[in-house]
């Protein structure tokens, strides 16, 4: 979860959009990123053991998704298939997995699980709250940004989202090959 990363991203997912849409966008993203990372807090060991899916496996598939939307916002994809047109990109790539992603998912488990009694748990889901109130105040107040940049610059933001988020894929990708490597 990075506010400042997912400013450009963000602006360059609900460009064109009226404000007010952006800015409910903005809110609901939040709110499904802190359930995602809820419901993998409290039983993200459970959910990933009962599927049979390692760590790695799901730093792999969450690399491959988010290179396939780094791929869009690089070639300026806008036809949607008419199945896809009227999906709220605050739910899917957004909310999940976006600010959710397989690195916040592990990390979150990992801080759960490491949290000594009632003082750790508390401190561990008070960052969890502070992080999204973060995200949200970011992605909120960066609407401003659009103001000043106008079209040409929605653009250039939206290709160079593209490209770090192609480069964050790809790391994420090796990360969880090199994972993959070593446990073998």
């Amino acid at each position: 979860m990075d506010p400042p990363g997912i400013t450009p991203i963000f602006l360059a997912l609900t460009a064109g959009r009226p404000a007010k849409m952006q800015k409910r966008m903005a809110f609901q993203a939040v709110c499904v990123a802190g359930g995602v990372i809820t419901v993998f807090g409290l039983l993200g060991h459970q959910i990933l053991a009962y599927l049979h899916v390692s760590v790695p496996a799901l730093m792999i598939a969450g690399g491959l998704l988010l290179l396939l939307i780094a791929l869009d916002l690089l070639t300026g994809k806008t036809d949607e298939p008419k199945q896809t047109k009227d999906v709220n990109v605050a739910l899917v790539p957004l909310g999940m997995p976006l600010l959710a992603g397989p690195g916040a998912i592990v990390s979150v488990i990992l801080a759960v699980q490491k949290a000594d009694g009632v003082g750790g748990q508390l401190s561990v889901w008070s960052a969890i709250l502070a992080i999204h109130v973060v995200l949200w105040l970011v992605m909120r107040y960066s609407l401003l940004i659009i103001r000043v940049i106008k079209d040409g610059g929605v653009v250039l933001v939206t290709r160079l989202a593209g490209m770090m988020l192609s480069a964050i894929a790809v790391q994420q990708i090796i990360n969880g090959v090199t994972q993959v490597i070593r446990a073998g």
